[in-house]
């Protein structure tokens, strides 16, 4: 529910931006990452499958975190 929230949040907040300025992602609160660009397979490899990656990175779409598989992958040597 607060995920929805803050998705809302967000929305709004772009939206009442002069249309140049809209860049979809960015942060909230300072530290939660969001991304509302539409996503393209080269920002989810990048975000789920990149070895020399976070193990931790930013959502390629949504708000949050998501595990990047090649990072742990390549951390558990396998």
């Amino acid at each position: 529910m607060a995920l929805l929230v803050l998705g809302i949040a967000i929305i709004v907040r772009e939206l009442r931006k002069p249309t140049e300025e809209r860049t979809w992602h960015g942060e909230v609160a300072g530290w939660l990452p969001y991304d509302f660009r539409k996503p393209t397979m080269e920002r989810i490899r990048q975000v789920s499958w990149n070895s020399d990656g976070p193990i931790i990175s930013n959502k390629a779409w949504g708000i949050g975190w998501t595990l990047n598989f090649g990072a742990i992958k390549k951390a558990i040597g396998a």
